[in-house]
C-alpha cells in the first residue's frame, strides 16, 4: 500500500537538508589542536613586533647600565637608620644621637649647618664619606636629603631590672618609672621620655611588639631626653608589671572613667611607682588595667573626651611629683 506521495507506507520522509553523518563533529579537531602553540607575535623572528621587542630590550639594557650604582662601602649596616635633611641631621647631633658616619655632598661645604655637623663628626671621631648626589638619591631612597644624611645606630634598650637598680641608686625619692602600654606613635613616645626626663623618672618601660622604638623622631621630639632617661623593652607588659610589683613597686594606670581617684588624690605617690598610660585609641589594655593596684585619672572639660597619651603622661608625672614634694 502507498501514501498519496506514492511511497510505501511506513516510509519516512527525507529532509531536504543534508545531515552531519557520523563522526563528523570530529574532523576538524587536529587542525584545531595544532593551533595552539602558535607563538605569540612578538616572539616570531620574521614578525614587526619581534623587533620592537628586541629594540625595547636593548634600550632597558642600555638604562640600566647607565644607572648610578651604589657602592657596597656606602651601604648601611642593618638596623642602622638614615636621618636625612639639613636642619634633622643637625638637630640629631646637637641632641646627641648615637652615629656612625655622615654622608655629604662636597658642594656643600659653605653651609653653616653642614659645617657644624662636619665639626661634630671630626671632634666625635665619625668617618664623614663625600658622595654624589646621585649616590645619596639611591642611599636616602628617593627621600629629600638636601645633600647630607647621617647613619644612626640603633638603640641600646635595657631592661626593666635595670630600671629598679637605678631607682636604688637614688635613695632619697622613691623609684618612678613610666609604662607605655601599645603606645605606637613615635611623637609620643618621644614627648613622653622628655616629660620623664623632666620630673625625674628613673626610666620609661615599652614593649618589643605594638610599640613605637627608639628612632630618629623619637630622639627629636625628646630633645635630647633619650640620652638621660634609659629606654627598657620587655616582651610582655603584663608578667613584666608582675615582677615589678614583687620589687615593692604599686602599678597606677592612667583612665578616663569618672569613678577614678584624680590623679592628684592617688594615696600612693611617697611609693615606688609604675605609671601605666594607654594607647592613643583603646586606652588601657583589659589585662594590663587588671593587673593595676589603682586607676587613676585627669580631671578634663566634658567637652573634651580624652587627653593625648603624652600629655596625659606628662601631666600625671607632674601631678606625682607635686605630692612627692609635699
Amino acid at each position: 500500500m502507498a501514501d498519496h506521495f506514492g511511497r510505501p507506507a511506513g516510509a519516512k520522509r527525507k529532509s531536504g537538508k543534508k545531515g552531519a553523518s557520523k563522526g563528523s563533529g570530529g574532523k576538524g579537531r587536529g587542525r584545531l589542536e595544532g593551533r595552539k602553540n602558535i607563538p605569540k607575535a612578538e616572539d616570531r623572528p620574521y614578525h614587526p613586533a619581534h623587533k620592537r621587542k628586541l629594540a625595547a630590550q636593548a634600550r632597558a639594557a642600555q638604562a640600566s647600565a647607565a644607572a648610578p650604582k651604589l657602592r657596597a662601602s656606602l651601604r648601611l649596616k642593618e638596623g642602622h637608620e638614615l636621618v636625612v635633611g639639613r636642619n634633622p641631621v643637625a638637630e640629631a647631633v646637637a641632641a646627641g644621637v648615637p652615629y656612625s658616619r655622615v654622608f655629604m655632598v662636597g658642594a656643600l661645604a659653605h653651609d653653616e649647618r653642614v659645617i657644624s655637623v662636619a665639626r661634630a663628626a671630626s671632634a666625635a671621631g665619625v668617618p664623614i664619606a663625600e658622595v654624589s648626589r646621585a649616590e645619596l638619591d639611591l642611599l636616602a631612597d628617593g627621600a629629600s636629603h638636601q645633600g647630607i644624611a647621617l647613619e644612626m645606630l640603633p638603640y641600646e634598650y635595657v631592661g626593666a631590672r635595670d630600671l629598679v637598680e637605678r631607682a636604688q641608686e637614688h635613695a632619697e625619692r622613691p623609684g618612678l618609672i613610666v609604662a607605655l602600654d601599645a603606645v605606637t606613635d613615635p611623637h609620643n613616645l618621644g614627648a613622653a621620655i622628655r616629660s620623664a626626663s623632666a620630673f625625674r623618672a628613673d626610666g620609661v618601660l615599652i614593649t618589643a611588639r605594638r610599640s613605637a622604638s627608639v628612632n630618629a623622631t623619637v630622639w627629636k621630639v625628646s630633645a635630647g631626653a633619650v640620652a638621660r632617661v634609659p629606654v627598657a623593652r620587655e616582651t610582655n607588659l603584663v608578667l613584666t608589671l608582675k615582677e615589678l610589683k614583687k620589687q615593692g613597686y604599686f602599678v597606677v594606670g592612667l583612665a578616663g572613667e569618672a569613678d577614678a581617684v584624680p590623679i592628684a588624690h592617688i594615696p600612693l605617690a611617697d611609693m615606688p611607682l609604675v605609671l601605666v598610660t594607654g594607647s592613643e585609641g583603646a586606652g588601657l589594655s583589659r589585662l594590663v588595667r587588671e593587673t593595676c593596684d589603682a586607676i587613676a585619672a585627669i580631671p578634663i572639660a566634658s567637652e573634651m573626651e580624652s587627653l593625648n597619651a603624652a600629655v596625659a603622661t606628662g601631666i600625671a608625672l607632674y601631678q606625682v611629683d607635686q605630692l612627692r614634694s609635699r
